[in-house]
């Protein structure tokens, strides 16, 4: 999963093999300067299959790609990637609701108070549930069709971003309200989503080697 150049494959060989080694004596075993392995010796130190210590050398760390990118993943946290929260008054009608969610294109609504705390969640399941009946839907309240606290998972900015996506996954749910406590209740502040979750892993593997 992450592409490694040849050379920067051979010194990861020669550090495994001989370490430590200082950069000087790397370059030596390659007939190259220390200046032209300076790149190529930063991208493997921070991509965690070096460690330098100072007048001492470069250690191979033993750790695969795959290690090191699930190390990397359990590092993120929600306050990292999370986007802005699409929310509606619990007084709006399921009309105002299916237009926001439509506008929006999001697939879950977060239902606030007058003090935007969460109240209410709202997905694209109740709001078709409440269009195919024979309701008048600029009369009904979004309220009553909503799930209600306490029956709503919710995360916060410092959780860990691999537990946002074990509860998402879990509870078969296309996103979180992001909260954070106050007087009042718990303020919506942002939104974690199984598209937050992809984009994520895709610019993970696709730019770990940088």
């Amino acid at each position: 999963m992450v592409e490694l150049s040849n050379r920067q494959e051979k010194i990861i060989e020669i550090v495994k093999n001989n370490g430590p080694i200082t950069g000087e004596h790397i370059a030596e075993k390659l007939n190259l300067t220390r200046a032209t392995l300076r790149p190529d010796l930063a991208i493997l130190t921070m991509a965690g299959f070096l460690d330098a210590r100072p007048r001492v050398g470069y250690f191979y760390t033993g750790k695969t790609g795959s290690e090191l990118l699930t190390e990397k993943i359990k590092k993120y946290k929600v306050y990292e990637y999370q986007s802005v929260p699409i929310v509606v008054q619990e007084s709006s009608s399921v009309y105002d609701a299916i237009s926001t969610m439509f506008l929006e294109d999001v697939g879950t609504l977060f239902i606030v108070d007058e003090n935007s705390c969460l109240t209410g969640v709202v997905s694209r399941k109740d709001l078709l549930r409440a269009a195919i009946g024979k309701q008048d839907l600029n009369a009904l309240p979004v309220h009553i069709i909503m799930t209600r606290m306490p029956n709503i998972t919710i995360c916060r900015r410092e959780d860990l971003l691999i537990d946002v996506a074990k509860k998402l996954i879990n509870k078969q749910i296309d996103g979180l309200p992001v909260v954070k406590d106050t007087p009042k209740g718990l303020e919506v502040v942002g939104r974690v989503t199984k598209t937050t979750i992809t984009k994520v892993f895709v610019e993970l593997i696709t730019d770990h080697h940088i």
